[in-house]
């Protein structure tokens, strides 16, 4: 007979101990650990799976068909592939509820959508705020997964899960949400997945640190994780996937929050048009994509001990830029309050815009507005010579196309669609200003 057998577990990690703990050794968590009981099942009398050389192998295509959403489509590699189980985490509010709605709303396929959180009646209210009209569109309230296998092997086109943490298995005694119950739940639905061809979506909510909850339980067994980044307060959302088996990781899906829901941000610009102290205007590249955003700074008098501060750009490469600007240029940034800031909300992951940090911190420090006609492109190092960054002819395409006149670059691109200016030193861009 099957023995049941009492361990504590971390909710936080999963980690199991025979006696309960105060502080979970494996991620440190402070009064995480709850008590379960394990049933210890027979072993296995099934047997192994056939042996395959490897070079009789036959290559499997990945098929694809579309989200009818070009930023999700983007994002997943191209297109949704069956079979597949992907993750899409982000903070309350941020609209990953409302982006899996418009997905079952788009798709002319029969869809079941599992409700876990939200009534019916809650659901149909938000439905109608974004025209839903799928009319193979189903609803199932139901927070049992052995439920939701049952119903789904009946045939579906695509399945969404909101949320996993409100799923469970009446298997085990554990609460909803623990690890135990999430990475039971999630081995059962990739096991559908995989068996059926069925895409399955799962929401997932993420933890006070900012990851989803259970994270190495739930990341290393889903084929795509997806994160949506943005403020619930601010209409912007970026939908960035952290992992992919079937595409890209480096590509990014730019929304905006509107009264019809999540709409396509494509086109949007990040930049005001108004020549201002303190303000510049850079290209940089997610992905295949470049974006044209404008870096704000305000420099003033420090009356104590300076302060820095830098949103959407990493203040350990503000700080290295002053003490550049303060040895190579004797400016005495060591008596001033320096703020950096990047419109739009999103956040610089590389070194491109190091040339229009240094242009709208020398501007506020100056009083003088740079022309709104003018990108800056480049990479500064310690020594204060300009750097080359990868994909430059793409940024200058991209900064042409939206009417702006002149581009400051370390090196002159193959093709010129606007005047460029090469800058090789931090000296000859002050010149230049």
């Amino acid at each position: 007979m099957a023995k049941n057998k009492t361990v504590y577990e971390c909710t936080e990690c999963g980690y199991k101990s025979a006696k309960w703990m105060g502080k979970c050794p494996a991620c440190g968590s402070w009064d995480t650990f709850v008590e379960v009981s394990e049933k210890k099942e027979k072993k296995s009398t099934s047997k192994p799976s056939k042996i395959i050389k490897f070079n009789e192998i036959e290559k499997e295509e990945i098929y694809r068909f579309s989200s009818k959403d070009s930023e999700l489509d983007l994002v997943l590699g191209g297109g949704i592939v069956p079979g597949s189980l992907v993750l899409i985490g982000g903070s309350p509010g941020v609209g990953k509820s409302t982006l899996m709605l418009k997905l079952a709303g788009n798709l002319d396929k029969k869809v079941l959508y599992v409700a876990g959180e939200e009534s019916p009646g809650q659901i149909k209210l938000r439905a109608e705020r974004l025209g839903i009209k799928n009319k193979n569109l189903f609803l199932m309230p139901e927070i049992i997964v052995e439920n939701i296998i049952e119903e789904i092997k009946k045939g579906y086109d695509l399945v969404i899960i909101d949320s996993i943490q409100t799923i469970y298995s009446e298997n085990l005694t554990s609460a909803p949400g623990s690890v135990s119950q999430v990475r039971e739940a999630t081995f059962e639905l990739m096991r559908v997945a995989k068996e059926s061809k069925i895409p399955i979506f799962i929401i997932g909510h993420i933890t006070k640190e900012g990851s989803i909850a259970g994270p190495r339980v739930l990341e290393h067994m889903v084929d795509t994780v997806l994160y949506f980044e943005g403020d619930a307060s601010r209409e912007l959302r970026i939908l960035r996937a952290f992992k992919n088996r079937f595409g890209s990781t480096s590509e990014i899906g730019i929304f905006e929050m509107t009264k019809q829901g999540l709409v396509s941000a494509k086109n949007r610009s990040f930049f005001s048009k108004k020549a201002l102290p303190g303000s510049a205007i850079t290209v940089i590249l997610e992905g295949t994509r470049p974006i044209v955003l404008e870096v704000q700074a305000l420099v003033s008098e420090s009356y104590g001990i300076p302060k820095r501060s830098a949103t959407g750009f990493d203040l350990a490469r503000l700080n290295m830029i002053l003490a550049l600007l303060e040895k190579k240029l004797n400016l005495p940034f060591n008596q001033y309050d320096v703020f950096v800031n990047v419109t739009g909300g999103i956040k610089i992951n590389e070194t491109a815009a190091d040339l229009a940090i240094i242009a709208a911190i020398v501007s506020s420090f100056r009083n003088r507005p740079i022309s709104k006609e003018s990108v800056f492109i480049g990479e500064v190092s310690l020594v204060g010579d300009i750097r080359e960054v990868p994909g430059l002819d793409v940024r200058v395409k991209e900064a042409a196309n939206l009417g702006f006149k002149k581009a400051i670059i370390p090196s002159l691109p193959i093709e010129q669609p606007l005047k460029c200016y090469e800058v090789k030193e931090v000296e000859k861009l002050i010149e230049w200003m």
